[in-house]
C-alpha cells in the first residue's frame, strides 16, 4: 500500500521535534565556515575561531622565528716571528727553546735554519703545525713552559750593546774593558773604532781592574802555567792579558778564563793585535 508522501514528511519533521525537546538542546544559527567568508571573516565582522588577529590573518604559530647570529668565526693564529726577523724579541725566543733544550746555540738575534729548526720541533712535540714560524699559539705554550731569561741568558754568544766609555778612556789609544757590558771598546782620542764581546776571570781567579799599559805582545802564545793556546795575547798586568779563546767561542758565558780578557771573535782581535802598540792603555771597569 502507498503511503502519502506528504504523510511521510510530517512525520519525521514531529519525531525531530520530540527529540529536541527530550534533550534539551536549542536550535543553533548555521555559520558558514570562514574559508567561505572573504578575509577568514564572520559576517558580523569578527575573526572566526581557529585564526589569527595579526594582519594577513596569520596563525600566531606561524610567524616565522628570529634567526640566531652566528658565532664569530676563530681567528687564525698571527705570526709574530718566521725566517730572517731579527731582534730583542727572537732573542728572547731563541733562550727560552735553549731553555727547554730544543735550541743549544746562544742567541744571536737572528731568526736562522736553527731556529726554524728547534722551533718546528717543539711544535710537532705538542701536535702544532710544524711551520717554522712563531705564531700566537706557539708561542704561548713555550711561555707556559719558561721562565723570563736572564740578561746574560739573553746574550750567551755575545752581541749586548756596549757600556757608556769610561771618561779614562777618552783620550789617547786605549783599550776600554767594561766588565759591566762585557764588551771591549778600541778607542783612539775618544772615537770607538771597533767593538767586541769579552769575558773575564772567575771568583777565584778575578781580572784586575784599574788603568794599565799593553807592555808585552804575543801573537802565538802559549800558557806557561795551563798550557793552554792564548793566540793574539797583548799583555796588560802580570799574566793577564787580552787574547783569542776558542773555548769561549765555543761555549760563551758558561765558562770563565783564568784572569785574562777572552775574545771571541778570531777575526776582530787579528785586526786589534795589528793595530795595538807596546805602552797603549788598557782601562778595566765596572
Amino acid at each position: 500500500m502507498r503511503i502519502p508522501v506528504m504523510w511521510r514528511t510530517g512525520a519525521v519533521a514531529t519525531t525531530v521535534a520530540a527529540l529536541v525537546a527530550v534533550s534539551g538542546c536549542t536550535v543553533q544559527t548555521v555559520v558558514p565556515p570562514a574559508e567561505e567568508t572573504p578575509g577568514g571573516q564572520t559576517p558580523a565582522g569578527k575573526p572566526s575561531a581557529g585564526t589569527s588577529s595579526a594582519p594577513g590573518g596569520a596563525p600566531d604559530d606561524a610567524k616565522p622565528s628570529k634567526p640566531k647570529p652566528a658565532a664569530p668565526p676563530t681567528p687564525a693564529p698571527r705570526t709574530l716571528w718566521s725566517k730572517g726577523d731579527r731582534g730583542r724579541d727572537v732573542r728572547e725566543l731563541q733562550a727560552r727553546l735553549r731553555q727547554v733544550a730544543w735550541l743549544f746555540e746562544g742567541p744571536t738575534g737572528m731568526y736562522d735554519g736553527s731556529t726554524v729548526t728547534a722551533v718546528k720541533g717543539f711544535q710537532g712535540k705538542r701536535g702544532l703545525p710544524r711551520t717554522g714560524k712563531t705564531e700566537t699559539v706557539t708561542w704561548q705554550r713555550l711561555l707556559n713552559m719558561t721562565r723570563e731569561p736572564g740578561k746574560w741568558e739573553l746574550y750567551a754568544s755575545g752581541g749586548q750593546p756596549a757600556a757608556t766609555p769610561d771618561p779614562r778612556c777618552l783620550t789617547g789609544r786605549v783599550l776600554c774593558i767594561s766588565k759591566t757590558s762585557r764588551t771591549l771598546r778600541w778607542m783612539i782620542d775618544g772615537r770607538t773604532v771597533s767593538t767586541m764581546d769579552v769575558r773575564f776571570g772567575s771568583q777565584y781567579t778575578p781580572t784586575r781592574e784599574g788603568v794599565f799599559n799593553v807592555y808585552f805582545k804575543s801573537r802565538h802564545h802559549v800558557s806557561t802555567i795551563y798550557d793552554s793556546p792564548m793566540p793574539y795575547a797583548m799583555f796588560f798586568s802580570g799574566g793577564q792579558a787580552v787574547h783569542y779563546s776558542s773555548d769561549f767561542a765555543a761555549t760563551g758565558y758558561s765558562g770563565a778564563s783564568h784572569g785574562c780578557v777572552n775574545v771571541r771573535d778570531e777575526g776582530k782581535i787579528a785586526a786589534l793585535f795589528s793595530q795595538v802598540r807596546n805602552g797603549d792603555k788598557v782601562v778595566v771597569y765596572w
